[in-house]
């Protein structure tokens, strides 16, 4: 049960870092697709990497998401979130270990 309470979390973390609040679900889908962008968003939440304006979002939102509540998340952030999750976790583990142990 903590893992998965986790585990969603960190997806939030994750989407905060990689969705712009205006992301659209395609543009989403292209940033997940495109390794080395990615990259540099894992390497933002994982304070291995500099960060964007997105990835200073991350920053802002981490400790709201890694509690389980997001006030300033709209619906579709949290969809996009999940999705994030999912793939994150299938696509990059290391980076995914790093994460739960550095935000858990």
């Amino acid at each position: 049960m903590k893992v998965l309470a986790l585990a969603l979390s960190v997806s939030a973390l994750l989407s905060a870092c990689i969705c712009a609040p205006q992301m659209s679900d395609s543009q989403l889908e292209q940033t997940l697709r495109d390794k080395n962008l990615m990259l540099k968003h894992l390497k933002c939440a994982t304070g291995e990497g500099p960060c964007d304006a997105v990835g200073r979002r991350l920053r802002t939102v981490a400790p709201l998401v890694l509690r389980g509540a997001c006030p300033q998340c709209s619906a579709k952030e949290v969809r996009q979130i999940r999705r994030t999750l999912a793939y994150v976790q299938r696509n990059y583990p290391k980076a995914w270990a790093k994460i739960v142990r550095q935000y858990g």
